[in-house]
């Protein structure tokens, strides 16, 4: 029988947390599934609101390998199989539990991890080294789009190991969120309520290109000041993207909005969905928006093609080019019908290929292999 503990640390947001919640919740109604992770938070409690067996092993530091003992003593008593991985820190703790038992082991890989921890250049020598250290014990690997699995086999890991499963999302499911004014009066912003509103969803970090997005904004507003650019997180997080608003004098309509757990609050208030990340997976930002059929934007990144047809069904720009993105953000701006009809055919492809129901049976699917391919290896060595 399959029993698969999944890993992470607990601190995620965004992306990563909404993978791995969705993933166990529909996970959990074909097979037995457990979440540890290895700090109290709002991804625990949001795990337990799902009604998701989840534990947490608080560490006192990243380094606190304290837990691995009793993840072992975990795994025997409650029979676990496998072990999904989630992260470096999980990834860096599920080394050394492989050193102690020999249970097969996969990781998902959701971000380019030699870019996690760029701009620390202390976190990113040490953490990212720690990480590549450990990725090299796995056994398997899940890539969230075809191009991280040709990342991954640049990098020397083993094609044959290598799955490619693209994020999913229930469309079914009812989801809630604030209205628009409701939304804007909170954030201080209710004067917003009838202007043209673009945002962008993604946490502060170089990787996701926010300086492109500013750079853009400022293109937009030389001809048109009655458009305003929201921006999750708050200025403080990174002070050179307030330096560079300041600097191209548009603080009047570029907004910092703070950053909570209802992303459908913030896709229900804005009219353009835009993502400029150099580097991405196949983002839930873009699927929650998709839900919404919010017109969308976004870097030609990772899998990201693979759901925006570029003037189909949103646009598509060149990572690092703010003036393609400008561009068509007008193109968008000027012809509201066409950016609608974006919107929605861009709900229907994600609804027909990127279903949770479709994620979770590819991910039983791995498991029976890696669970198939041990019990040949262990046949073959008793027959030796």
């Amino acid at each position: 029988m399959k029993k698969v503990l999944h890993l992470i640390s607990g601190g995620d947001v965004g992306g990563a947390k909404t993978h791995v919640l969705t993933l166990v919740k529909e996970l959990q109604k074909n097979l037995t599934v457990k979440i540890v992770c290895f700090m109290e938070g709002p991804f625990a409690q949001e795990a337990r609101d799902m009604g998701i067996d989840i534990m947490v092993l608080p560490q006192q530091r990243r380094y606190d390998l304290k837990v691995i003992d009793t993840l072992v003593k975990l795994i025997k008593d409650e029979g676990f199989t496998l072990i999904h991985s989630h992260g470096a820190r999980a990834n860096f703790i599920t080394r050394f539990i492989k050193n102690k038992l020999p249970i097969p082991c996969v990781t998902t890989i959701h971000s380019d991890f030699m870019l996690d921890f760029k701009g620390n250049l202390y976190k990113h020598i040490i953490y990212t080294n720690l990480n590549v250290f450990a990725l090299k014990k796995f056994d398997y690997f899940i890539a969230v789009s075809e191009s991280f699995k040709e990342m991954l086999i640049g990098r020397g890991f083993p094609a044959d190991k290598i799955f490619t499963v693209y994020n999913g999302m229930d469309f079914d499911e009812d989801i809630s969120y604030k209205s628009r004014e409701k939304f804007l009066e909170e954030r201080g912003l209710i004067s917003l309520k009838d202007k043209k509103l673009i945002g962008i969803l993604a946490r502060l970090h170089p990787v996701k290109g926010h300086e492109i997005f500013i750079k853009a904004a400022a293109d937009i507003l030389a001809a048109n000041k009655d458009i305003h650019f929201l921006i999750t997180g708050e200025s403080t997080e990174m002070p050179a993207l307030d330096d560079l608003i300041k600097q191209l004098g548009i603080e009047d309509n570029v907004h910092f909005i703070g950053f909570g757990d209802a992303p459908y609050d913030i896709l229900n208030a804005i009219d353009i969905n835009v993502l400029t990340s150099y580097s991405e997976s196949f983002p839930y930002a873009l699927l929650e928006g998709a839900r919404l059929e919010k017109p969308t934007i976004s870097s030609a990144v990772g899998g990201i093609p693979m759901l925006i047809e570029d003037g189909e069904n949103g646009y598509l720009f060149k990572a690092g080019d703010s003036n393609e993105l400008s561009r068509k953000l007008s193109l968008m701006i000027e012809d509201e019908a066409r950016s609608k009809a974006m919107g929605k055919a861009l709900y229907k492809k994600a609804d027909k290929n990127y279903s949770l129901k479709n994620l979770a049976l590819n991910h039983i699917n791995i498991y029976d292999i890696m669970l198939e391919n041990k019990k040949e290896r262990n046949t073959d060595e008793n027959n030796r």
